[in-house]
């Protein structure tokens, strides 16, 4: 996550960097979603969302304002370090030369002459390409001070934390939910079990879930160890597996509401489901802190504000159905939707395709846990950075390791519930990652321009939400959103 500046790698086009935008926000949150929208009520649901969506495109425009904002300061340091090269060897030429006191007087002149943040003012419209990835990390080093950037890892940091906890669980639910169900359609998926109903013999579902867990921690936990970097191979079927279930997802509960044997019967509205269907809103739009390495291989950025708007749209679009053809067709919605599916016959009686689905999160999920994994124990080293030291091979290799995949198997062990470990993060961590931290980038970093290029100088990727009123809005959002959560959490637990 956190890191220097690379080169941008192999370039594509805007739309396949349009395709790659959209497979990295629909993730595991769409499985956690309809369970919230039956929860919150469909007309509450679809007015979030769509508020939701239009402000996480807000943001997203805010970081890519951010990334050209920071390319441009780059470039003007380098510009800055080869002008004072130019004068080095001036002035050493001007002692060799004949007149060397004329040569002198005539460097100091053009030096006081010139402005002490010097600009080449041709070629200004490229400065702001944005052809060098700058990491979020990197991004709040540059425009943050010391308290911004530390805030910043804490926020990244609680929010990898939740996200290997989501994946830690989802992991053994899924499992525990296939192996442990009534394959044999004789189960209805108004049935919900509980921890402490058998599983075999007398082993208990808990029990079967948390030897699952054991065997998820040992198989994967031992990655976070090592350097693990995602193949174009691996994406490419993780992708693949994960449309696929998705569209037969939604065929299957159209295709049942369409005979008129829907179950579900959602209501307009209910309040009390709101903070959680917020949180897993969220979580389901997150982006921002993968857009460096998302946008900066995209060939030609000059429409990259409206092409980000249709991906929103689409992504709009598609967790409306998803999660509207799962209230309509479902009484009784799990915490994973895809496992409503694996012992109802009602919907489909394929064998086949029933396993696919339940277990396809174990194949996606499973993929993606070790490089969050390494991504979190990287940011933790970059919080305790030693400047100009290694840390003890003990510490490196060993303690920032545990300390990264301790705490998420933890809480796996104590809860399976998905619904509230997305809403959580969504909610908490979430907020700051997608509302606050673009909001404060987009900030300071016009003043940066400003102060480095003059006001009269316009970035070309600034986002079309330029005035400071819509920056006050996102963090005003994030901080209502935060007492709301909050207030509600406390509320619930004292009526508990």
């Amino acid at each position: 996550m956190p890191g220097g500046i690379t080169e941008a790698g192999e370039l594509y086009s805007p739309y396949v960097g349009l395709v790659y935008m959209f497979n990295l926000i629909v993730g595991t949150g769409a499985l956690t979603m309809p369970q919230a929208f039956a929860a919150a009520g469909w007309a509450v649901s679809l007015a979030l969302i769509i508020l939701l969506a239009f402000l996480s495109y807000m943001t997203t425009t805010f970081v890519i304002e951010a990334m050209a904002a920071a390319n441009a300061h780059l470039c003007w340091k380098r510009r800055e370090r080869q002008r004072i090269v130019e004068d080095s060897d001036d002035s050493s030429e001007a002692y060799d030369d004949d007149n060397n006191e004329v040569a002198i007087r005539d460097g100091h002149e053009r030096s006081e002459t010139r402005p002490i943040l010097s600009v080449q003012r041709t070629g200004m419209h490229d400065t702001f390409d944005i052809v060098q990835r700058v990491e979020m990390g990197q991004m709040a080093s540059m425009f943050f001070n010391k308290v911004g950037v530390n805030m910043f890892y804490i926020c990244i940091i609680i929010y990898l934390y939740g996200d290997l906890a989501i994946y830690a669980a989802a992991v053994p639910y899924s499992l525990t939910e296939v192996v442990c169900g009534n394959q044999s359609c004789s189960a209805k998926s108004k049935i919900k079990h509980n921890d402490t109903d058998p599983c075999w013999g007398s082993v208990r579902r808990i029990d079967a879930y948390r030897i699952f867990l054991t065997a998820f921690s040992l198989l994967l936990g031992p990655f976070t160890f090592f350097n693990v970097q995602k193949t174009k191979y691996l994406q490419i079927v993780t992708s693949l597996m994960r449309w696929i279930a998705f569209i037969i997802m939604i065929i299957l509960a159209l295709i049942r509401i369409g005979r008129d044997r829907g179950e579900g019967h959602p209501p307009i509205a209910n309040l009390s489901g709101i903070p959680n269907l917020f949180g897993v809103c969220v979580y389901s739009f997150m982006c921002q802190h993968s857009l460096p390495s998302l946008v900066t291989p995209i060939n030609k950025k000059k429409h990259i504000n409206k092409l980000v708007l249709v991906d929103y749209v689409l992504i709009l679009g598609f967790y409306s159905l998803l999660s509207f053809t799962a209230i309509f067709c479902f009484s009784n919605l799990k915490d994973m939707y895809t496992l409503n599916f694996t012992s109802n016959c009602d919907v489909i009686d394929v064998p086949f395709i029933r396993y696919f689905l339940g277990l396809f999160p174990v194949f996606t999920i499973s993929t993606n846990f070790p490089i969050i994994a390494v991504t979190l124990r990287n940011n933790w080293k970059t919080v305790f950075h030693r400047d100009g030291g290694m840390y003890p091979w003990v510490i490196d290799r060993i303690i920032f390791p545990l300390i990264t995949i301790i705490p998420p198997i933890v809480v796996a062990y104590c809860t399976h519930d998905l619904e509230t470990l997305v809403g959580v993060t969504g909610a908490y961590a979430g907020t700051g990652i997608q509302y606050i931290i673009p909001a404060c980038l987009a900030y300071f970093s016009r003043r940066d321009i400003g102060f480095v290029f003059g006001n009269d100088v316009q970035n070309k990727h600034r986002s079309p939400f330029k005035h400071t009123f819509w920056i006050i809005f996102v963090l005003a959002w994030s901080l209502s959103c935060f007492m709301f959560v909050t207030t509600n959490i406390v509320l619930t637990e004292t009526v508990h």
